[in-house]
This record gives structure tokens, C-alpha cells and sequence, in this order.
């Protein structure tokens, strides 16, 4: 067991003035099973970089303790090699007998290593890399968000998987994988940092109530001051007029003073400045304390979706529907029925490669075809994927109403390049609105001067949400949205979703966020 200190730390990328670590100093324990929660573009990977010895920083970090970091980058030139070939590139030093260990525990055969990596799939590529992470002995490991694009049988997997383990920081957005796996909690709120025992929903239980805490304390402080405010003007009020008494009377009206008096009222009157001068002070006590109180609080703001009604209630049928891709062995999808009706939020479920994405990309295409001749295909909004290029071999009906207007967010982000003002313009947004909406997402203004490529993952899909918001529609498809986006927004957009409940058709992963949000689910 070691520690790592953290003393004085400040960041910031060269030629950014958007400074991460600013004078920072905390201590964890390498036996933790640790959980890093933060906004997105907070620092969380910057941090584990640091570690790593990545980036240079001022101020000191402190530790006997060697790093490990997933995911492990595996170069375009590796993807031809099978996974037995790469295990030392990954991780050096790293035992076979120890992976084949590790990979009984994650349920995987060990057949996967004899297979080109390229072919494994991205639960097969997460858990093998989890594998040689785990095979170290005395590693303290850095785990950045190892369930994106993962099903929910391989996210059960590795929930169960590193609950068994510990000597871990865990990046993650996932609420159920942070209370099944964690007990000790590193959160870079939005001016402190703070480390704190306990998991997820305990961490948050305490923070609502340190925020009701300091909300109220704010709230008295305010009374305070303004009580205080209101007596000084009113003595220095006083303290004036008899001032003003000093020098000049009326001998008839005033026949008990003389000029012998002026030496009582400037007493009277310093006095009266004296009590301001402490009410001065009182205000400026009050005012330090109520500083920082509320620097914390997270208090997102209201989100808007302007969604379409349409005239028709069901707006998708599909009875008998197959799917296959040419010379594939097997369909994707086999006789599937199903239909969407008005103001459903209808999640698909099943494992990777069950045909979740091919079933939305082939939607989207029926629903261009079924209204191209008269609408130029402006009924499919937020257009990333490339319909023209989709052509699997189709059996059965599938039938999209006439006059369906779709806002699509993919799960890909990688073709996001330029600025932000290209972006808007390319999508038919207005850049004023659409900076907005980011804004009430929680990204910072200074990013708006940046390339998207240069964003972090969650920017990226902070960006693909905000069109989707901004865009009217009958029916939103979202293909895993959540990925990468940080636990605050998530609450964000599944209230966003509660109050609209617009119609959508959704592959998300996140238990949590199902649970609350879906009417129907589709097990594919």
C-alpha cells in the first residue's frame, strides 16, 4: 500500500488560457477502488496524463506507486496481429498464464488471442485489454470510461469484474458501475477538489445536502447583509444631519444652544461614524463568509426540445423484417416485428453486433426514400451517416409514415472537424442558439474558439446532442448518446426528456438512465 500526494498542482496546456489544476493539493490511497467524477473537460484523462508523466505540470506529485493506463493504444499496424502477439507490446513484462487468468475471471475464451485483433469485436477488445491491465502485480491502474460502446451482459461483466479487484482510479460516467465497483470517490467539483470514502449515490446523498446546507447559509447571509445595510444607511443618515447642526441656528427656535455646543455634536457625530464603521466591518465579515458557498453547486440549467407532432399515431411498422449484410454467414436481424407509436421512448436492447445500429441506419434510409421524390430528403435532420452507401439485403416490411421529419445523433463523433460556426452552417443552425444550448450543457465559452477535433469526447457529444435539441422533428433517434457525457448532464437530459416526452428511438447502455427513461424495450 502506497500513497499518492498531490501537493500544489497547476495545469494548463500550452498557448490555452483555460487553466485545468490551478494550486491543487489532495492525497489517495493506492488500495482504493477509487471513482473519478467531474464535468466533462474538467480534467479527469489530463490528470491520469499526469501520472503518467505525460505532460509537465507545476507543483509536486508524490509516489512510490508504477502506473498502468487502459485503454491501451493499439496502432492501425498492430490490428493485423492476434491478441497472444500483442500482449507484450501492451504491457511489458506481461505473462501469458496471468492473462489466461485474468480472462477466465472476465468470462472470454481464450481463443480470442489466436484471432487477428481486428476482428474481435469492442466488448472482446475492452476485455482482453482489461486482461493484460490486470495481469501486473503491483500496478496501481488507470481505467478511462471502460464501458463505452459496451452491451449491458459485457458491462454486467466488468461491473463484476473490478468489484473483484482494487488499486484502481475508475473514469467513469456510469452511476450503476460506480456504486457496484468503488469505495472511495475523487470528484473535481467546479472550483474544489474533494476525496471522500463511500461510492456513487453515497457521495451524491452528501452533496445534496452540503448544497441545501450552503444554500441556506447563503441565504441567511443575505438577510444579514442587507439588515445591516439598511441600519447603517440610516445611521450614517443621522450621523449627516447632525453634522450638518454644527455650524449655524436659529437663536429663537434653538434659544438653549450657542456656540459652545458644536464641540457635543462633533462627538455625537463621531460617535455615530464610529458605529457605521463597525456595521462596515460586520457586512464585510458577513460577505467573507458567504463567499464560496455556493462555488459548488451544481444547478444546470433547463433544457428545451422542439419536437413535432405528427398526423399519423403509429409512425413505424416492421413485421417480418430481416436484415443481412452481403456474405455474411447469418442475418443481423431475422424476423423481427415492431412498431413506434406517437410518444413512445423506445430503447433497443441486446448484445454488440446484434443489430441495433443496422436496424436504426436502415430506418433512416427507408424513412429518406419514403419522402425523397417531394422533400429533397429533408426529412432526415442532423444527417452524419451516409444512407446512399447502406446496402444490406432486406426482407419483409418495413414502413415509415409519409411526412416523418427524424433528428439523428450518432455514435460516431469522429467526423466532427473546424469550428463551430462551420458546423452550424453546414446543419442549417442558428450559431447564436446553438453556443447557447452548449452552454447550458456546461461547456465552457472558451471552447467555442476551438476546432471540434481538439474537444474531448464528451464535448463531441455534447455537440451531436445540441443539434439534435435545436432540431424540429417527429421522431429523435439516438444511437448511444451517452457515451462520454458526464454524470451531471445525463440527470440534465433525462429530465429534458421526462418533461417533453418526445418520441424517440434510443441504443443507450446506461441502466440508469433506461430505467427512468424508457416505455418500451426491445430486446434485439
Amino acid at each position: 500500500m502506497a500513497q499518492i500526494q498531490v501537493t500544489n498542482l497547476t495545469f494548463s496546456y500550452e498557448g490555452s488560457n483555460d487553466t485545468i489544476f490551478d494550486n491543487v493539493s489532495f492525497v489517495i490511497d493506492t488500495d482504493w477502488k477509487l471513482g473519478f467524477i467531474g464535468r466533462n473537460g474538467k480534467g479527469k484523462t489530463t490528470f491520469l496524463n499526469l501520472l503518467l508523466g505525460r505532460q509537465e505540470y507545476a507543483g509536486g506529485i508524490h509516489t512510490s506507486a508504477v502506473f498502468d493506463y487502459f485503454p491501451y493504444q493499439i496502432p492501425d499496424a498492430w490490428m493485423t496481429e492476434c491478441g497472444a502477439e500483442l500482449l507484450e507490446r501492451m504491457k511489458q513484462g506481461c505473462e501469458l498464464w496471468r492473462v489466461l487468468c485474468e480472462l477466465e475471471a472476465l468470462e472470454l475464451d481464450v481463443e480470442i488471442l489466436y484471432r487477428p485483433f481486428r476482428t474481435l469485436s469492442y466488448g472482446e477488445q475492452t476485455k482482453l485489454m482489461l486482461a493484460v491491465l490486470f495481469s501486473g502485480e503491483n500496478d496501481f491502474l488507470l481505467i478511462d470510461e471502460p464501458t463505452n460502446h459496451l452491451d449491458q451482459n459485457a458491462r454486467e461483466t466488468v461491473k463484476r469484474y473490478l468489484n473483484s479487484k482494487k488499486g484502481y482510479i475508475l473514469v467513469s460516467h456510469d452511476r450503476d458501475l460506480l456504486d457496484a465497483c468503488i469505495d472511495h470517490v475523487l470528484v473535481l467539483n467546479r472550483k474544489t477538489i474533494e476525496v471522500q470514502s463511500g461510492n456513487f449515490s453515497s457521495w451524491w446523498e452528501n452533496k445534496a445536502r452540503k448544497d441545501a446546507f450552503s444554500i441556506a447559509e447563503n441565504e441567511k447571509h443575505k438577510k444579514e447583509i442587507s439588515k445591516l445595510n439598511k441600519a447603517s444607511r440610516r445611521v450614517r443618515q443621522w450621523a449627516d444631519r447632525n453634522e450638518e447642526t454644527k455650524i449655524g441656528f436659529d437663536p429663537v427656535a434653538e434659544h438653549d444652544r450657542s456656540k459652545n455646543t458644536r464641540a457635543y455634536i462633533g462627538a455625537k457625530t463621531k460617535k455615530m461614524q464610529s458605529r457605521v464603521k463597525q456595521m462596515q466591518e460586520r457586512i464585510d465579515r458577513e460577505i467573507e463568509e458567504q463567499e464560496g458557498l455556493l462555488q459548488d453547486i451544481e444547478n444546470p440549467a433547463d433544457l428545451k426540445l422542439f419536437s413535432l407532432k405528427h398526423h399519423k399515431e403509429v409512425l413505424l411498422t416492421i413485421k417480418e423484417y430481416s436484415l443481412a449484410y452481403p456474405d455474411a454467414k447469418e442475418p443481423v436481424l431475422h424476423d423481427l416485428n415492431m412498431e413506434l407509436r406517437q410518444g413512445e421512448r423506445v430503447f433497443l436492447s441486446g448484445r454488440n453486433g446484434c443489430g441495433k445500429s443496422s436496424l436504426i441506419k436502415a430506418i433512416l434510409k427507408n424513412t429518406v426514400l419514403t419522402d425523397s421524390s417531394d422533400r429533397n430528403d429533408s426529412c432526415l435532420k442532423n444527417d452524419y451517416f451516409d444512407w446512399k452507401h447502406f446496402s444490406p439485403d432486406e426482407s419483409g416490411l418495413m414502413k415509415v409514415v409519409s411526412g416523418l421529419t427524424i433528428s439523428y445523433v450518432s455514435q460516431n463523433t469522429s467526423f466532427l472537424r473546424g469550428s463551430i460556426w462551420e458546423f452550424c452552417e453546414q446543419q442549417g443552425l442558428d450559431e447564436s442558439l446553438f453556443c447557447a444550448v452548449l452552454r447550458q450543457l456546461d461547456m465552457e465559452r472558451v471552447q467555442f474558439s476551438k476546432n471540434m477535433e481538439d474537444f474531448s469526447e464528451g464535448q463531441k457529444k455534447k455537440v451531436l446532442i445540441a443539434a439534435s435539441l435545436l432540431t424540429p422533428a417527429h421522431l429523435y433517434i439516438w444511437d448511444e448518446p451517452l457515451n462520454y457525457i458526464d454524470v451531471f448532464s445525463r440527470m440534465q437530459i433525462e429530465k429534458l426528456i421526462l418533461s417533453y416526452q418526445p418520441t424517440m428511438l434510443i441504443v443507450e447502455h446506461d441502466v440508469r438512465f433506461r430505467e427512468k427513461i424508457a416505455t418500451k424495450v426491445i430486446d434485439l
